[in-house]
């Protein structure tokens, strides 16, 4: 039995990596589980199991005394061998868990093993099982059974079955890694990924900047005939990818975050971190993008606010403007006939009614009013307390940023606006 259990506790080191220490332990307390079973022991006594790493040689102690009545070749083949095998699962589990930690926020390989209600099951090289979950999917993706696919750990959770592994491929940083597969100068540190936004499915805008002057940063990104973003892009199955290098001068920044749109001027509110940003007639769309995706991308990238106006737009608000204000300025008569008194009251009427009718809607302001804040952020909010303007009014910043999807800066925007939004 010696010598079966040693090329036992060998096999399994070597084929599932559970170290040989751990194996001992597992075999020594599932032989005292067995060995209390078989003999009377008091309370107080001390009962110890002891097997030898370098012979196999099992032996028991009572109160240090070795016992030399038990035939440990029956009660380890028969009695403890269930309690084995589960130690066993147990420590190989604990070794996929390590693994695979230590695998987030890196991209591992694997094959379609099964559907689940919209989830897919991928099996990482028989070392374990990944869920990629619907919403990690991207919309236009299709996988079939047996497919090799790639995905990024984004999450390992400790559950009792084992290793829970969450993967995605919606995830910003999945496209990052990808660029640190295909482009060396980013795995060696020469380029840097400063910044990425993408809407998974449609488009990714990533900003890079090179270290070494001598080295192009958009061009190492791109590749010899573009060959390194388009093995991404096919990877994306087909997800368009823009190259926007990075500048510490903003509104170059700007400019190359909006591309392929024109830029014509930029104005800029450094204090709120919001710029103007005027463009010509015929680049209006394509600053903003189809359903805005191109400016909202470019937002995300650069981290400010952008507004895109037209020349003609400003021209035409700048010159309402100026009328308005002539308006204003132009004499009044001393004596008016009683027509222009009445006029007048029901002008003053009509202003009257218009100022409780804002104070009405500043009143009835609720968060679906706040510039930018869609259904989820709502509902996150709401489960987090701030239910209304004045919850967010009396918030500070610090505390919205414990909700999910507000960082700092957009925490003080909410209560700026927020505070806007009830006068």
């Amino acid at each position: 039995m010696s010598q079966e259990l040693l090329s036992i506790i060998e096999q399994i080191e070597r084929e599932k990596g559970i170290k040989r220490e751990v194996l001992i332990e597992a075999i020594e307390s599932a032989l005292l589980s067995a060995v209390k079973k078989i003999i009377d022991i008091k309370p107080e006594e001390q009962l110890r199991i002891e097997l030898n790493p370098e012979t196999g040689k099992i032996r028991a102690f009572r109160d240090e005394k070795e016992i030399t009545s038990l035939d440990f070749g029956r009660i380890a083949a028969s009695t403890a061998r269930q309690v084995i095998i589960q130690k066993l699962r147990e420590a190989e589990k604990d070794v996929v868990f390590g693994e695979f930690q230590g695998k987030v926020g890196e991209i591992v390989s694997g094959t379609v093993y099964r559907f689940e209600k919209g989830n897919i099951i991928v099996d990482l090289l028989g070392k374990a099982e990944g869920m990629l979950l619907r919403r990690e999917q991207s919309p236009k993706e299709e996988f079939k059974q047996g497919q090799r696919i790639r995905a990024y750990v984004a999450e390992v959770k400790r559950e009792l079955r084992g290793a829970q592994i969450i993967l995605s491929r919606t995830h910003p940083n999945f496209v990052k890694k990808l660029f640190e597969l295909e482009v060396p100068e980013i795995y060696e540190g020469i380029v840097e990924v400063k910044s990425i936004s993408r809407q998974p499915g449609e488009r990714t805008k990533i900003a890079v900047w090179s270290k070494n002057e001598k080295v192009d940063s958009v061009g190492a990104c791109v590749g010899m005939r573009g060959n390194r973003v388009r093995n991404i892009v096919n990877e994306l199955q087909g997800e368009k990818i823009d190259i926007v290098r990075y500048n510490e001068d903003i509104r170059e920044y700007i400019k190359a975050a909006l591309s392929p749109a024109e830029v014509s001027e930029i104005r800029l509110d450094k204090e709120h971190q919001k710029a103007v940003v005027i463009v010509a007639d015929d680049q209006l769309s394509l600053a903003i993008g189809k359903h805005g995706q191109n400016v909202r991308l470019a937002s995300r990238l650069i981290g400010w606010e952008l507004d895109i106006r037209t020349k003609t737009a400003l021209e035409a608000e700048a010159a309402k403007a100026e009328a308005e204000a002539k308006k204003e300025e132009a004499p009044v008569e001393e004596v008016a006939s009683g027509e222009e008194v009445i006029a007048a009251k029901r002008g003053r009427k009509k202003t009257k009614t218009k100022e409780k009718a804002k104070e009405k809607a500043k009143a009835q302001a609720g968060l679906e009013d706040l510039p930018g804040v869609g259904e989820k952020t709502q509902a996150a909010l709401k489960e987090a307390g701030f239910k209304t303007l004045d919850d967010i009014i009396a918030a500070k910043p610090e505390d919205l940023t414990q909700v999910k999807g507000i960082g700092a800066k957009k925490a003080e925007k909410l209560i700026e606006e927020a505070r806007e939004l009830k006068g």
